[in-house]
């Protein structure tokens, strides 16, 4: 149901009646706002694939000109962002450099070696951080036996390391060491806008230090639908034809593109209290022993470690859902709890909780 301020509360049956659920499994669960609804009701379209919807125009010029790039394409999904980006800047047979955990490697089915035809050479990041004399170890020299190196990919913030700011130092290193070896660089920066404004620089800042971006609009920013991927011109035009290729052609598709940017001019400042309900979750869940959060908490995720408990984390998930918190189990014993515009305070506290609850 909708709240008079466009955000939804998710109800779900139980047997005690009608349960509030705080679902705080991702930030991609969250409803469009009523602005949106109304944008895309509204919104002028035209043929995407003829180039003539005017407002996919727009939004690929402002994310363009957002992320210093010379051009900008609206994708369905983060995923094919990236995926549309390995297959653009790559050939069969090479080798992308990726951290351990990223979510290329991890969360998108194989798809570069499935549709590419290239393999993910992996090096272990500092807190998801690739460091640059890692990266240029990683790189291949001239050997009939080894593939190429067609890419390097780098992850901000990084998921898996549990909502990571990448410094930007770190990724000004490794852009050097990739323009060393003409080596183009991708960012999946699908939570970017949480690291703008979690260090307060802008989104070209870290952009300058890639060859190509991928952006994210369904994630906090709120979208139903939608990634932006940016690059130069000659890179755009030849990712759209993957696009085509890949059926992500859209013919009508102004009415998401209308989201998107709300979701650009409006959403992003917002993230402060995501970032900030996310430091409180951790800061109370570190007060219950034995509870304990795995990894320091840089925008809005929380990584909270349940091995000190008698419960796996699947048997923890199962076990807060009964007082109505959906999380997420990211391994034996931990858990990603992630904040979002759909959740308040008073959504928090209920979350703490049931963690509390569980432990009597």
């Amino acid at each position: 149901m909708h709240n008079r301020d466009g955000s939804c509360t998710i109800r779900e049956k139980s047997s005690l009646g009608e349960l509030k659920m705080i679902d705080l499994r991702s930030d991609t669960v969250t409803k469009p706002t009523e602005e949106m609804r109304r944008a895309m009701y509204e919104a002028e379209v035209g043929d995407d694939v003829y180039g003539e919807d005017p407002t996919i125009n727009k939004l690929e010029e402002q994310a363009a000109d957002l992320l210093g790039k010379e051009a900008a394409l609206f994708v369905t999904s983060g995923t094919q962002g990236n995926q549309i980006a390995v297959l653009t800047h790559c050939r069969p047979g090479q080798e992308v450099i990726l951290e351990e955990n990223a979510h290329i490697y991890v969360y998108e089915g194989g798809a570069i070696s499935a549709l590419a035809g290239v393999q993910p050479k992996l090096v272990k990041g500092i807190r998801g951080s690739l460091q640059a004399d890692d990266v240029e170890g990683a790189i291949r020299g001239e050997d009939i036996h080894f593939p190429e190196t067609g890419l390097i990919a780098v992850e901000n913030t990084h998921n898996r390391a549990g909502g990571t700011v990448i410094p930007l130092a770190d990724m000004k290193a490794v852009y050097e060491v990739a323009k060393r070896h003409h080596i183009p660089v991708h960012l999946d920066g699908a939570r970017l806008f949480n690291t703008v404004v979690a260090t307060g620089q802008p989104a070209k800042a870290f952009a300058d230090q890639t060859t190509t971006v991928q952006i994210c609009l369904s994630k906090g920013l709120g979208s139903p639908i939608g990634s932006i991927i940016a690059g130069d011109k000659d890179f755009i035009i030849r990712a759209r034809k993957w696009r085509k290729r890949l059926g992500g052609g859209l013919r009508q598709a102004g009415i998401l593109a209308a989201a998107g940017l709300i979701s650009l001019n409006k959403m992003v400042d917002r993230l402060a209290d995501d970032h900030a309900r996310a430091r409180h979750l951790a800061e109370a869940l570190a007060d219950i022993p034995p509870y304990k959060i795995a990894t320091e908490v840089d925008t809005n995720i929380v990584m909270l470690d349940v091995s000190g408990t008698t419960m796996s984390a699947a048997e923890v998930v199962e076990e807060v859902k009964k007082s109505g918190v959906l999380v997420s189990a990211f391994g034996p014993t931990i858990i990603r709890l992630t904040t979002h515009y759909d959740l308040d305070d008073q959504a928090i506290d209920q979350a703490i909780a049931a963690f509390r609850k569980i432990l009597k």
